[in-house]
């Protein structure tokens, strides 16, 4: 059995299939405002996959958040299989909570092919195992914090993640917009790539958009700072195990209108890249 958080996130990401094309999930409360942006991106990615054939591995989806999940209900995913072709499928998905539409979802899916490859090298940093885990955060710290962020900042989740450059979220010092994170699931679990890819799907939502933040020396731990992931685009390039070190390198090549462009770059340890991403979200600095 795996550890009790992974098999949470097992758990959360296995919907319950209403009809032929309509899923329930469960939400959880992980310390966020609102549901986390990721359980929704690896729910609807999670339903999508259980449409389409097995030999059909998707490689790309682009979503939009329309509105703020509750957390306290479970969410419907409906699926509109639109195209079935020799190589490809597609599906859009939307969730539902209390009878409107909270989020959006396309992806692509495609048999498996040979073709030209190239990839740009993944960056020069130190491994996983010389990169040490990030501190706790002092109870002075947590105090300066609403209480909902406290339970975010001192839950242990399914994902370790260790920082290559850490940056102190209270103080912030203004930083070029860039970061490298090395991340792995806790525990082992098998070898499903659909699981793998819902939960890559899941993390890919952490860190991504705080990199926006950087340059102007301001946190989401501030009150008057306020964010929230407008869009999210991620596209699968090669196999990989969401059990294993990878490292995300996240850059934000723009900020304007009260919102933030993010990118990032998913590599193995062994420097393969497995998955891109971009963000756009927003990001509003309120008047004290």
């Amino acid at each position: 059995m795996p550890h009790p958080v992974v098999q949470e996130l097992i758990e959360l990401l296995s919907l319950e299939r209403l009809e032929r094309d309509l899923f329930r999930g469960q939400s959880r409360d992980i310390g966020t405002k609102y549901v986390f942006g990721g359980q929704v991106l690896g729910q609807a990615l999670s339903a999508a996959q259980q449409t389409v054939e097995a030999d059909r591995h998707v490689h790309s989806l682009h979503a939009y958040f329309l509105k703020a999940g509750d957390v306290e209900v479970p969410i419907v995913y409906n699926v509109e299989r639109s195209r079935d072709g020799n190589s490809f499928s597609v599906r859009r998905v939307t969730a539902i909570q209390h009878g409107q539409i909270i989020f959006g979802l396309a992806a692509s899916f495609q048999i498996p092919e040979d073709g030209v490859s190239h990839q740009q090298p993944m960056p020069i940093v130190p491994p996983p195992e010389n990169v040490a885990p990030p501190e706790p955060y002092s109870a002075e710290v947590l105090a300066q914090v609403p209480v909902k962020l406290q339970r975010w900042l001192t839950r242990s989740g399914p994902f370790e993640f260790r920082p290559v450059y850490p940056r102190d979220e209270i103080k912030c010092p203004r930083l070029p917009p860039l970061q490298h994170i090395w991340f792995r699931l806790l525990d082992r679990i098998g070898d499903d790539p659909v699981q793998h890819s819902a939960m890559l799907a899941y993390a890919s939502d952490y860190h991504l958009l705080g990199t926006a933040t950087y340059p102007h020396g301001i946190s989401y731990l501030q009150k008057n700072v306020v964010m929230a992931s407008l869009d999210h685009a991620l596209w699968f390039h090669r196999p990989f195990r969401i059990d294993d070190w990878l490292l995300y390198s996240c850059e934000s090549p723009s900020a304007q209108g009260a919102r933030g462009l993010t990118r990032g770059a998913i590599y193995t340890r062994e420097g393969v890249l497995v998955a891109s991403t971009m963000q756009e979200g927003l990001v509003r600095v309120r008047s004290e």
